[in-house]
């Protein structure tokens, strides 16, 4: 007997958001102190701090990465972080950016390397918000919306049928077991309400 299992998130409408389409950089200087800005599209926090490690890794002789996330479609899941720098003076400016062009699932890093002047609380502010924003203006805005999960089971005589499908509504494939028994998981666009039965029907023949 074949069985298809749906692990389907319900919203209440097609929520649409505006991320970034890949990872983009700004820059500034100021009294000889350089700012790095990183601005990277993800969805999580683990993914961000997958990114925040390797950019301190890379710039192992930066002072600071301060950086602020911001995550889901109703963008109540953010956090600005300092590093170390005087309180509120880098990790607010940076998801003070975020918020100006209204942005979701993204992370800005902003790597600085010390000049041997001190700027000032003022001073660092402007430094973080610009770099943030440079990032920014550097980037390419899309339109996106959030994503449901669909996982199925189903027997290796069917693979052609619902590969066939998932290819036609151009999926993502997160996890995929290709065997006797074979399974998949994907995520779709919500606004996508044909895909669920596209795929039970193919089950069931």
């Amino acid at each position: 007997m074949q069985h298809n299992h749906f692990s389907l998130q319900t919203f209440s409408k097609v929520s649409k958001y505006l991320t970034i389409a890949k990872i983009s950089e700004g820059f500034y200087k100021e009294k000889g102190s350089k700012f790095y800005a990183f601005a990277v599209p993800c969805k999580t926090e683990e993914e961000a701090k997958m990114y925040l490690n390797a950019y301190r890794k890379e710039h192992h002789q930066a002072v600071h990465v301060c950086y602020a996330f911001r995550f889901g479609s109703e963008k109540k899941i953010y956090r600005a972080s300092d590093d170390g720098e005087p309180s509120n003076s880098a990790g607010p400016p940076i998801l003070g950016q975020i918020q100006s062009f209204d942005l979701t699932n993204i992370l800005i890093a902003v790597v600085r390397y010390y000049g041997g002047t001190n700027l000032g609380v003022g001073g660092l502010i402007t430094a973080y918000r610009t770099a943030s924003k440079d990032a920014l203006e550097n980037a390419q805005l899309i339109e996106q919306e959030d994503e449901e999960t669909l996982e199925i089971k189903f027997s290796y005589e069917q693979l052609p049928a619902i590969m066939k499908i998932i290819k036609s509504h151009h999926c993502t494939i997160l996890t995929q077991e290709f065997d006797n028994r074979c399974y998949l998981k994907i995520t779709f666009p919500v606004s996508n309400t044909i895909l669920p039965s596209q795929v039970e029907s193919a089950l069931s023949l």
